[in-house]
């Protein structure tokens, strides 16, 4: 081997090996952990539509977004095969994310937003639009996608969202910002449970609190008690009268003060019950029925309900008694009775009291000594209301309570 062989081998060696010192030095160190903030010197690898791919000291490659390789003129300013400084910037998931170096992070915004979604941290956005099948929610300047379900619990008047802030807790994520998904009712989700652990903290039952009519049912009403939480005010519950549906008395917005009866957290959820009646300080219109209804007495009540075997006659607040069919269908007015319906008024007495099941029997006004009525009420024994007669006088009634 000649002295120029053997020198050529030398330069080469020593080429390669400053290059390797070179190559570490702007690493930081072959084979060292990259993390957010670090700067080095890497080859580009390949250019996509949408991101390029930079080495790196290890065995994995960093991806830079494509828009980070752009001249002013959104020319692309490298190949590949050049060499450029970058910065990590994100370093999660297997993934190593750089921008070049001393440059502003090519897209903040959707940096932020990444964080937000691996943390699930709220988000504030605006609703633009109503779209097919939910909303569209401009989010740091990405737009966002909700759907109708998450949006609220009950959505009734889509526009009336459009143009107002929310916050929302981000569902879906694209790295590439084109895909977006939403949720603001996970937000209200975590805020009710928030705020029936201090509504159980703070309430018992038996208090008396303040709520809004938030929606109605055929069997009751919902009664907002504020932060999200909830409570069923059953039908019966509403008021002391009978009632065919809430809206006879109620409506959406009427702020109410009602008694809490009962608590009970079921299936990871609170369920409440209230009650409108007895949060009111009049009480069991019932306990004056003896003083103010006594038997025989006369009075105009309003038809309640009609059915088949008589007329549900309310007589005054909480009160309401039957009149049974046989009580005036040989009666000379029998006509008028039989065309009386709902909301009508009509001329009644008192014939019998059942005070502890809260149910009255009425007559024709005028016909007290008439007890051939009691004949053809034992044929509706099992209807709503029972015409038994073991509940004495008037006397032994009050002697009793």
């Amino acid at each position: 081997m000649s002295k120029k062989d053997v020198f050529g081998d030398e330069v080469n060696m020593k080429n390669t090996n400053d290059f390797a010192s070179m190559f570490e030095q702007s690493m930081g160190g072959v084979g060292r952990k990259l993390s957010v903030g670090d700067t080095f010197i890497g080859e580009i690898l390949s250019i996509g539509r949408e991101e390029a791919f930079v080495s790196t000291s290890g065995t994995q490659d960093a991806m830079i977004l494509r828009a980070d390789l752009l001249d002013a003129e959104k020319n692309l300013k490298y190949n590949v095969g050049d060499r450029i400084e970058v910065t990590v910037v994100k370093t999660k998931g297997g993934e190593i994310r750089v921008t070049r170096a001393g440059s502003k992070k090519s897209n903040p915004d959707l940096d932020s937003l990444e964080d937000a979604y691996d943390m699930e941290m709220a988000v504030e956005g605006r609703v633009t639009e109503v779209c097919n099948g939910g909303f569209r929610v401009n989010i740091q300047n990405k737009i966002a996608f909700c759907p109708v379900s998450q949006m609220d619990y009950k959505v009734g008047d889509h526009q009336s969202y459009v143009d107002k802030k929310f916050e929302f807790l981000i569902t879906q994520f694209d790295p590439k910002g084109r895909n977006l998904v939403v949720s603001r009712r996970r937000i209200l989700d975590l805020q009710k449970v928030e705020s029936e652990g201090e509504f159980l903290n703070k309430v018992k039952p038996g208090d008396i609190v303040d709520g809004s009519v938030t929606r109605m049912e055929k069997f009751g009403a919902f009664v907002s008690l504020g932060g999200g939480v909830e409570g069923l005010c059953h039908i019966s519950e509403i008021g002391w009268s009978r009632l065919q549906d809430p809206s006879e008395v109620l409506h959406i917005g009427q702020t109410v003060q009602v008694k809490v009866l009962d608590l009970v957290e079921m299936d990871g959820r609170l369920k409440i019950s209230l009650s409108i009646k007895q949060a009111g300080g009049e009480g069991d219109p019932w306990l004056m029925v003896p003083q103010k209804y006594p038997l025989g007495s006369t009075h105009e009540g309003t038809v309640e309900k009609k059915e088949q075997y008589g007329l549900f006659v309310n007589i005054g607040p909480g009160v309401t008694g039957l009149l049974p069919r046989s009580k005036w269908r040989d009666h000379v007015d029998a006509a008028t009775f039989e065309n009386k319906k709902k909301g009508d008024k009509i001329k009644i007495q008192v014939d019998e009291i059942l005070f502890e099941q809260k149910k009255m029997s009425l007559g024709v006004q005028g016909s007290a000594d008439d007890q051939s009525w009691r004949e053809h009420s034992a044929a509706t024994a099992k209807s709503s209301f029972s015409t038994n007669n073991n509940f004495g006088s008037l006397a032994n009634l009050m002697k009793k309570n």
